[in-house]
């Protein structure tokens, strides 16, 4: 019998885009795939759009939250829920395209339950849908590390998060996202790594919409919330690294976070990121 896969849709401020991103789950060659829809009590229309698109769809769960909670805590709400096997998180401003479910499930069927995670290439598009390009140019297949992955999720960027499809015992063993940060997918990277095998499909899976103002935009801007999670990350990790060679790869991402820190201004946020290098080049392995 075809694993169910669920499909966790979250929602918030989306109304112009939330359809076409239910329409991508409903349109998938896949069947077996259990639906649930967050509203992250959006302040447009999207819980309205979202109402009358469910109209005559029986057996989809719709959580209308009445307090923003953010990315991490809408999350976890659906996932608690969850009956899948493997589950998808589907932010309700990117697009599935049609295969991306049968071709995750096909490839995790021919692979042991070490492999955790898969992810793969995207298209990147605009307001509009029209393409900018895609993953793969800035990222090509053969510079894409494979199986165990900590060491470069560390240090470097090269996952595409709307790609990604996880096995259910992934964020049972990470008990779901950390609540208690701005943004998801290093710390997820991270701390998912450290227990289990990452694999690549080179094929386009999903549509990544790029907007102004979104979360991975506001990474980059000083004081932001997103720039305090990344420090978090960073005090983690060095808690959980057992090597050299995992303390080397902090001093990367250390040393990268403290120049972005530099440029922009963000002097406290720099000195952490000092300290907390210095408390990495202290730590000794036995």
């Amino acid at each position: 019998m075809s694993p169910l896969v669920t499909v966790v849709c979250l929602c918030y401020n989306h109304a112009r885009f939330v359809q076409e991103a239910l329409e991508s789950v409903w349109a998938q060659t896949y069947r077996n795939i259990e639906l649930i829809v967050v509203d992250d009590a959006s302040t447009d229309e999207s819980k309205r759009v979202i109402e009358r698109l469910l109209q005559n769809k029986p057996g989809i769960t719709f959580i209308a939250l009445t307090k923003n909670e953010g990315n991490c805590r809408a999350f976890n709400r659906a996932w608690h829920i969850a009956k899948g096997e493997f589950i998808i998180d589907l932010a309700a401003d990117d697009v599935l395209l049609p295969e991306r479910v049968e071709k995750g499930v096909a490839a995790f069927s021919e692979r042991s339950e070490i492999f955790g995670v898969q992810f793969g290439d995207a298209e990147w598009i605009d307001e509009e849908g029209r393409s900018l390009g895609f993953h793969s140019d800035r990222y090509p297949f053969q510079t894409i590390p494979q199986g165990d992955v900590y060491t470069e999720v560390i240090q470097r960027y090269f996952i595409n998060s709307p790609s990604m499809m996880v096995r259910r015992s992934v964020f049972e063993r990470l008990c779901g996202y950390d609540e208690n940060l701005a943004y998801e997918d290093f710390d997820f990277w991270v701390r998912a790594s450290r227990s289990f095998y990452f694999f690549y499909l080179p094929d386009v899976l999903v549509k990544n919409r790029k907007l102004p103002g979104s979360l991975s935009q506001l990474q980059f801007k000083r004081g932001s919330p997103q720039q305090l999670a990344t420090y978090k990350v960073c005090q983690k990790i060095l808690e959980m690294n057992t090597t050299p060679e995992e303390q080397r790869a902090l001093d990367k991402r250390i040393g990268y976070e403290l120049v972005k820190s530099l440029q922009r201004g963000d002097w406290s946020l720099a000195g952490r990121y000092i300290l907390l290098w210095r408390k990495n080049r202290k730590k000794s392995f036995r």
